[in-house]
């Protein structure tokens, strides 16, 4: 049995994107993700994606996301603009809506080959971060070294915001597993580092959860504008600059939803088998 894959990214942020809306349903073991995640013995990606068929009738495709070390999780922005990009190009339409375990979201097409999607509303309660204790999320009783203080955001998975001078100052690293995996955060958390450049303007570094350092992270861009807005160091729109690129973040006030817009990229196809335990 051999099984096709689409490796696509954005800005960076890698993915392996396997089709499992025909023949028996896709299942791959926690350890076969991880293998396949090795980028010097697999494909390599920050995250692998199953698209299978919808489960709701208003709803394109249900999408599965996994982490590179086999764990699963429940939203990924620029994989959910890479799949959109997919569906978009096989029906020719200009607005699909994708499933995931965090919700539904809806993606258009935003010219020059960006994609917009739709994260929905942002969970702001500190049972819906989820913390392990009653916090005000807009800033935590929680240092690691230089830094304190984050601002807690879920975008459909857990996220901890810390705002600094100097990006190069902090040994990324060294922290973002410590923090990732710190008591106060039983899902673990996502960790993002933040500049404030303008009004309009951040610059972010981020570990993500389950993965480590990535070039760029869509869920923590839109936590990132959503978290500088909260402490009033930007308006609700702001440019986010990340390592592999640029997300344009809106958090809109008409229904607090969060809009994420970049680019993506097909890189190249290829195929596994029986090896890697399909």
């Amino acid at each position: 049995m051999t099984k096709t894959f689409l490796k696509m990214h954005g800005l960076g942020n890698d993915f392996a994107i396997f089709d499992g809306r025909e023949g028996a349903p896709l299942y791959l073991s926690t350890d076969a993700i991880r293998r396949l995640g090795d980028r010097h013995t697999g494909i390599g990606f920050d995250q692998m994606v199953i698209i299978d068929p919808p489960k709701s009738p208003q709803t394109d495709v249900f999408m599965k996301i996994f982490n590179n070390d086999g764990g699963e999780v429940g939203a990924c922005g620029n994989v959910t603009r890479c799949v959109a990009d997919i569906l978009m190009r096989e029906s020719g339409r200009s607005e699909v809506v994708i499933e995931t375990v965090a919700g539904q979201l809806k993606a258009v097409r935003a010219g020059a080959g960006r994609v917009c999607v739709d994260m929905g509303k942002v969970r702001l309660g500190w049972q819906e971060i989820p913390l392990s204790s009653e916090q005000d999320t807009l800033s935590l009783n929680l240092t690691e070294g230089m830094l304190k203080s984050p601002v807690a955001v879920n975008v459909g998975n857990p996220h901890a915001v810390f705002f600094v001078q100097q990006l190069e100052d902090v040994p990324l690293e060294k922290f973002g597993p410590m923090i990732e995996t710190h008591p106060l955060f039983p899902e673990k958390t996502n960790v993002e580092i933040v500049r404030i450049d303008s009004q309009e303007a951040v610059t972010m570094r981020v570990w993500e959860r389950g993965v480590g350092i990535t070039r760029a992270c869509g869920t923590g861009a839109c936590a990132v504008a959503v978290a500088a807005a909260r402490r009033g160091l930007t308006g609700r729109k702001v440019r986010v600059t990340l390592e592999g690129g640029i997300l344009d973040i809106e958090w809109r006030e008409s229904d607090d939803h969060v809009l994420m817009t970049g680019e993506v990229a097909e890189v190249f196809s290829g195929t596994i088998s029986t090896g890697f335990g399909l």
